[in-house]
This record gives C-alpha cells, structure tokens and sequence, in this order.
C-alpha cells in the first residue's frame, strides 16, 4: 500500500479550489492508501497570524475534512505541530537545503514582495516542507500546479541525503488531476483562486451560504462572446468555471458543452450555481455536527499517534545515518 502525505494551511476560508484541488482527492486516495492528512500550522505561522483565528481555522479545517468524507478511522487526521518529529526533521533538513534553491522558491518572492521586513520562518519554510513528507517516506503528494516547485524541492534533498548518508527516504512523485489542478479566481482567471485573496467575490468558500454562492457565480467574470466552450487559451474565464462544473458534477465538459449550445452564459452560470449548492449544502450540514459533538479533541490525539508511529522511526533512522548518537 503506497503513503500519502498532504495537507492545508489554517489560514482564510478554505474555497472550493482546495477542495477540488485537495480535499476531493484526499477523499478518494483513502480507499487504498495508507494516508496522513494534516493542517500545518507550523507553515501558518511563517506569517504573522492572531491566536484565537489560528485556533478557530485549524478546527475548521479538520472538521471539512471529515465532513467531505475522509474516515479518521482510515487515514490520519492531524496537527502538524501535534507530531514534534516535523519541527525536528525540518531542521535537518534546513542544513541541506541551499540558499540558491530557497531564493528560487516563487512563494517566498510572492509573500515578500513590498514588504520591508521578512521573518527568516518564510524563508526556510520550504525545508520543512520536505521534512512533512520524507518523514513519512510518502510515495504520493497531492498538490496543484503551483506547488510543483516545493515538490522538486523535496525530490532533490531527497536524492541529497540519499546519496550522502545511504537510501533513507522515499523520493516522491506528485499526484496532480488531470482536471482541477489549478482552479482559478472568479474575477481573474489568470490568479489562481485564493483563500487569502482580499476580494471576498474572487472565490467560494466551502462555508459560503446558498445565496452567497448564487451572488458570486452570477457576478463571476466571462469571456466576450456567449459560447460555452472548453478553451483555456481563448477562453479562460469559462473554461475556468466549465472545470468547476465539471468537478461539482456528473458532466464532462463535452457534455456541458452540448447541454449550453446556444443559450449563453446565464443558464450556464445558473446551473453551476445549483450544482455546487447542492454538493456543498450536505457537505455543510456534517460540517456544523462535527463542529458540535466535540469530537475533533479525539480524532487528532489518533490522528498524531499513527502519524508519530510512522514518522518516529524514520526520523530515528535519518538521524543514526547521519551520526547523532540514539537517546537512551
């Protein structure tokens, strides 16, 4: 059974392109894979953050977790911070990562940019992401295309190590869907759609009411012309929400396009507006028990402890073939 490792920040609302981009794969990953799914508020906090929201978005991002469907029972459900094992590989791992290769890293130049101070955690943050998925020798990482570069990253220390101190890691290869990816803003389709993305219309939120979700689409920006048509280059603005039909529904975008000929975008826009109501409405309502049965304390004690029985001993052993000497 090969591992899965991935996880999601505790910052912002999580939108629907974490879900089609993560969460929806996670889902699907568990049937058969041995996988470990984490909220990393250790990466949270390379940015300034206030308690009480990091707190409140944490929980909120293990409750959407289960309540898009991934079994505690199956996969582990877990802080970052909650398994020390991260904190001290990344470390390690921070000592053979090169400069050159951090200042590379297009999230760092991004987060810094205008900014006239910068926390060096932002910096070296990408070392402790390849720590979160050596140290569960992970064969598969879901991620978006965006995140392509940190897992070349990992790949390449991993190789580092190896060669250096003996096989000890797992090099990883992505897992990337075919559709979804890279799901895009709302009123820009050449910005990827972002829980941090100051304008609250440019996403939908996993938590978004009916209402909000109907305002949002129909507000949604559309290409000239009235054409529903699967064209990224000509046509990104539909094509972008043509994907997101896709992902919320039974249709394939041949089909949406068949099922819109000729009548516009406002049918179409409609329709996309139902068909995500109508996956997020149960999605929400699970949501709202979890959040009240009081069952997150319990699902993140089990979650932490299958993921330090496996991140423990590799860790243990990276250390041995670097020459630490092993704790009584």
């Amino acid at each position: 059974m090969k591992t899965v490792l991935s996880g999601i920040q505790p910052s912002g609302k999580l939108t629907i392109g974490n879900y089609i981009g993560a969460i929806k794969n996670y889902v699907a990953l568990q049937k058969d894979h041995d996988c470990y799914f984490m909220a990393v508020d250790l990466h949270a906090i390379t940015v300034p953050q206030d308690p009480a929201a990091l707190r409140e978005q944490a929980e909120m991002i293990i409750a959407l977790y289960v309540a898009a469907g991934i079994d505690p029972d199956k996969a582990a459900i877990f802080m970052q911070s909650h398994v020390r094992a991260h904190a001290e590989l990344g470390w390690i791992m921070t000592t053979l990562t090169y400069m050159g290769e951090l200042e590379r890293m297009t999230q760092f130049k991004d987060k810094s940019a205008g900014k006239e101070s910068v926390g060096a955690g932002l910096f070296v943050y990408p070392s402790l992401q390849v720590a979160d998925i050596l140290l569960y020798n992970a064969d598969l990482v879901p991620i978006g295309e965006d995140q392509k570069q940190h897992l070349e990253l990992t790949r390449d220390v991993a190789h580092r190590f190896n060669t250096r101190f003996g096989d000890t890691f797992t090099v990883p290869e992505p897992y990337i869907p075919e559709l979804g990816a890279r799901i895009m803003s709302l009123d820009d389709a050449t910005k990827k759609m972002s829980k941090s993305n100051p304008n609250p219309g440019s996403y939908i939120a996993l938590l978004d009411s009916p209402d909000e979700i109907r305002k949002k689409l129909s507000r949604a920006v559309t290409d000239s012309g009235r054409e529903v048509r699967y064209d990224p280059v000509n046509k990104p603005e539909v094509s972008n929400l043509m994907g997101i039909y896709a992902n919320f529904s039974d249709l394939t975008l041949k089909e949406i396009e068949a099922k819109y000929d000729g009548q516009g975008y406002g049918a179409f826009k409609k329709d996309l507006a139902e068909a995500i109501v109508a996956k997020l409405e149960p999605l929400q309502s699970r949501y709202r028990d979890i959040r009240e049965s009081g069952d997150i304390a319990r699902i993140l004690k089990q979650g932490a402890e299958k993921a330090a029985a496996k991140a423990e001993p590799i860790l243990a052993l990276a250390k041995e073939r670097m020459g630490f000497i092993p704790s009584a």
